[in-house]
């Protein structure tokens, strides 16, 4: 009588789908990149379309078209019914160029941009050098702020991928204490409408480069918040900064080093009211470092982008704010990768 060997059974395979799935995952990414930049989601936004319909719309060879388009099914980026391909809620709302949501501007600039830059992060990582338009002696910001119709998209863009947040600060944050605000480096005005159209009681004020004043005013004029929100010209590195109760820092510390982070911090202190409060909100990293994949890749973003910017935690910026002078510091969850730090003069 023979007996059989028993394996023991493996509970938890190691398989190589997860390396996989990232180590491939510039094809995903070139793919939504692609359809953004031939217009795909737009021309679905008009009629759903057969696969050689959309082919024609798009003039694109009949090689991989249908692969192309049943790619963006599997991503979840189209849904295909009855042979005929549709946006889904997300691209009909956020990669349609006619509507106002539209943030594919941003994506245009991934593509157009950083897709390419992204290719040298070795030799950034090696160098500790920006892998953009510096490396040969372009500026991309300089030449964006230069073209009015660039920026106004870009701005946009911006507008698009921070309005949850955005959203997020005017419902969390206790406004009702507070009657004056000021968001320095604006933009478009993202943030300022979204606090005024929440509270009727508070007044603010955009601040940003001179060249941005007609891109504000034109977003801030189409919510008829004109009367409560106005713009000032400035550099907040080297003006004076509004005096508010509060003042608001979206998506401009981690552009800079760790003293020049201090330093505008310090000048925010100093341009506040006493009692009042300072608002820093971006791709905060989470303070272990292991679950805000945007927040640190981000960061990586930034080396790409700039000399000596960084993304942070959330107590590295609690420290700062504290020796700057806030008695008091704290960070909040916001929306999706995104929090902001309160700092309490």
């Amino acid at each position: 009588m023979t007996t059989a060997t028993i394996e023991p059974a493996v509970e938890h395979a190691v398989t190589p789908e997860h390396i996989l799935q990232i180590g491939s995952g510039f094809w995903a990414s070139k793919t939504l990149l692609s359809a953004v930049e031939l217009g795909v989601f737009s021309e679905l936004a008009q009629h759903p379309a057969t696969a050689s319909e959309l082919r024609e719309r798009l003039q694109l060879h009949e090689r991989s078209a249908t692969d192309f388009f049943d790619a963006l099914v599997a991503l979840g980026l189209l849904d295909r019914v009855d042979g005929r391909y549709t946006n889904t809620p997300a691209t009909e709302l956020f990669l349609d160029r006619a509507k106002p949501s539209y943030l594919g501007g941003l994506l245009e600039m991934f593509n157009a941009r950083l897709y390419g830059f992204w290719g040298s992060l070795t030799e950034g990582l090696r160098t500790g050098l920006p892998q953009n338009e510096i490396k040969s002696g372009g500026n991309f910001f300089a030449t964006l702020y230069a073209d009015p119709e660039k920026l106004r998209g870009f701005m946009h863009a911006m507008t698009g991928l921070s309005l949850g947040a955005a959203q997020a600060i005017a419902n969390k944050f206790p406004w009702q204490r507070y009657q004056t605000f000021a968001d320095l480096g604006t933009a478009e005005g993202g943030l300022p409408v979204q606090i005024a159209l929440a509270h009727a009681h508070v007044t603010g004020i955009g601040f940003d480069l001179p060249t941005v004043r007609p891109v504000f005013e034109d977003y801030v004029a189409s919510f008829g918040l004109s009367d409560r929100l106005e713009f000032r010209d400035g550099d907040f590195f080297n003006d004076p900064l509004p005096r508010v109760d509060v003042l608001t820092m979206g998506h401009v510390l981690h552009d800079w080093s760790a003293a020049e982070k201090r330093h505008l911090i310090a000048r925010a202190y100093d341009a506040l009211e006493p009692g009042g409060a300072l608002i820093v909100y971006e791709s905060i990293i989470d303070d272990e470092r292991r679950a805000n994949v945007f927040g640190l890749l981000m960061s990586l973003n930034m080396l790409i982008e700039s000399p000596e910017g960084a993304d942070y935690t959330g107590a590295e910026c609690s420290q700062w704010l504290r020796e700057a002078g806030f008695r008091r510091a704290y960070v909040e969850h916001l929306a999706g990768p995104d929090s902001m730090v309160v700092g309490v003069k």
